[in-house]
């Protein structure tokens, strides 16, 4: 279906040319005509699937700029917060739709003297509870609801700051909402907060046949940070993601890398706001190669161009899994999928295999350097002394 046969506004349409857009993406034809219609939604997609203008175009199409804020969306995440609000800028602004961003980690200040001149708030669940307490928002000309990525503030343990929040909405309002995954637990929210809901699932985006899973069986717990080094430096001609299980393994593999001239930088959640913003800023802009990241940056951001995915530390169960090497294989482009395992993650891989759909193939090891790995920052003699 072609964006022409939409019936939305000419503005917004003048914006779709601006971006080259051409045909509606499956979720984006699936749900945007019922919107439009004023039905409740919940739509099944993953990130990069379109789904933000999805719900973005119908609701910019059906507000007025001169009824105060009236649409507020949900978000799990500083990181999907500020991307939401850039495309609801983006596209709002020939309208005169002013959209502000609500989320944890900066000034409260500037988000207050924003909001009453707003017509969207797209918010993390934590800092709207924080304006409800304060009496810095008003609900009352609420017609929207939009509920993004609800599986993972499922998974984040915010369902009761959600239900919170919608208690303080008016009843009468349009509700959509969004998931990667659909689970029992979904379809209860769903059922209690959404009106005679319309379902609609997609197809995966990443394509199996172009995705290549393969992990490494590593010995010598020594000699991880090395194989990685060597995959990264000649086996990886795109953008890199590199997962790790902590905020401190991620911040000691990032300087690492950076100390054997990769140029990488990192991401999770005991950062502020401004540098990981710049972080993932300077992958979309090709600045860096790689982003080393918790699962922060599994869910929710659209990085294009990452030809591989890395599992320095294996995840826990086969949804995380799925979910990060989701980042790779898009658009009928190949990508690669690469697990480091050592003993210390036979247990979580095996949990992952127990997905019968998920065939991960072990690779041959290839020959490569050994290099030192430094886990404290002091001197460089103490530094040495505790490589491993």
């Amino acid at each position: 279906m072609n964006f022409e046969k939409l019936n939305i506004d000419y503005r917004l349409y003048e914006k779709i040319k601006e971006f080259r857009f051409k045909d509606l993406t499956q979720i984006q034809e699936k749900c945007i005509p019922d919107i439009l219609n004023g039905k409740d939604v919940v739509g099944q997609a993953e990130t990069g699937s379109g789904k933000t203008l999805a719900f973005c175009l119908p609701i910019l199409d059906k507000i007025q700029n001169d009824r105060g804020l009236q649409v507020l969306v949900l978000t799990p995440t500083r990181e999907l917060c500020i991307q939401l609000t850039d495309v609801f800028q983006d596209f709002g602004k020939s309208l005169g739709i002013k959209t502000t961003s609500i989320y944890g980690g900066v000034s409260i200040g500037p988000q207050i003297r924003n909001i009453p001149t707003s017509h969207i708030v797209v918010g993390t669940p934590g800092r709207l509870l924080d304006h409800i307490n304060r009496k810095t928002i008003n609900f009352k000309n609420i017609r929207f609801l939009v509920l993004d990525e609800i599986d993972k503030m499922l998974e984040m343990g915010f369902i009761e700051d959600v239900e919170r929040i919608i208690f303080n909405l008016p009843r009468v309002r349009q509700t959509l909402m969004f998931s990667a995954t659909i689970s029992d637990d979904i379809y209860k929210i769903a059922k209690k907060h959404l009106k005679n809901p319309l379902i609609f699932r997609t197809k995966p985006l990443v394509d199996t046949d172009k995705l290549n899973q393969k992990y490494f069986d590593i010995y010598n717990q020594n000699d991880k940070f090395s194989l990685l080094l060597h995959l990264l430096k000649n086996s990886t001609p795109g953008l890199a993601i590199v997962f790790c299980a902590t905020r401190k393994e991620t911040d000691i593999v990032a300087k690492n890398l950076r100390r054997q001239g990769i140029n990488a930088s990192e991401i999770h959640g005991g950062m502020n706001q401004n540098k990981r913003s710049k972080s993932l800023d300077d992958l979309k802009r090709q600045k860096i190669n790689v982003l080393v990241a918790t699962d922060v940056a599994a869910r929710g951001l659209d990085i294009k161009e990452v030809s591989h995915v890395y599992n320095y530390d294996v995840p826990k169960t086969p949804k995380e899994y799925i979910h990060r090497i989701g980042r790779t294989a898009r658009a009928g482009k190949n990508g690669d999928a690469v697990t480091l395992l050592t003993s210390r993650d036979h247990d979580n891989f095996r949990r992952v295999q127990s997905d019968e759909k998920i065939i991960i193939k072990q690779a041959n090891f290839p020959e490569f350097n050994k290099v030192p790995f430094f886990r404290g920052y002091k001197s460089r003699e103490k530094q040495y002394m505790r490589t491993h």
